[in-house]
């Protein structure tokens, strides 16, 4: 079975939240642009992005097991170890050093996609072909906007992987473009 098909089947298995889906899948769309970008696995990097909340429902109530469950899961369905080390070291709480360029995408770029969603959302159609980076780099600004949103993060980027905040705004909103459809946006 071909790893999207197999972590499809996975996330329908393990997460009913049709918004955590959406995420999941702008994640992915925002990894494989990443990758283009690093000359990395377009392959490697979507599916890690794609599978990276699969224990979200599961650890909702116990944040601090969030990604350490989703590792376990994936190392047992026999996922290639890269993609476990990334979905594992996502969750800023654990405070574990990404150290592979796809740990350090993972763990510093996922956010923004919520945050895109965020801005759009608040635009008079709702719709991301509304959105701009310089929409998006003013909202940022904005503390009280989008507050769930951890900007600290985000703004890692900038030592992680050489990008600034608004060129990973860039790619990601590109990104979610082109499968504004699955998102409804």
């Amino acid at each position: 079975m071909e790893l999207r098909e197999k972590s499809l089947e996975l996330i329908n298995k393990y997460l009913k939240n049709e918004n955590l889906k959406k995420h999941l899948l702008a994640t992915e769309a925002l990894m494989r642009e990443l990758a283009k970008k690093f000359n990395e696995d377009e392959e490697i990097w979507g599916i890690a992005g794609l599978i990276h909340d699969i224990d979200w429902e599961l650890t909702k109530e116990t944040p601090e097991k969030h990604s350490l469950i989703g590792a376990e899961i994936l190392e047992k369905e026999g996922f290639p170890k890269e993609i476990v080390e990334a979905v594992r070291k996502h969750n800023h709480i654990h405070n574990f050093e990404p150290k592979t360029l796809l740990e350090k995408a993972l763990y510093s770029c996922e956010e923004m996609t919520g945050f895109i969603v965020a801005v759009a959302l608040v635009m008079p159609n709702k719709s991301l072909d509304e959105v701009t980076v310089e929409r998006i780099m003013n909202k940022f600004k904005e503390p009280s906007f989008a507050r769930g949103v951890n900007r600290e993060i985000i703004q890692k980027c900038e030592e992680l992987l050489g990008i600034t905040v608004e060129e990973l705004a860039e790619i990601c909103l590109e990104a979610m473009k082109k499968i504004r459809d699955k998102l409804g946006l």
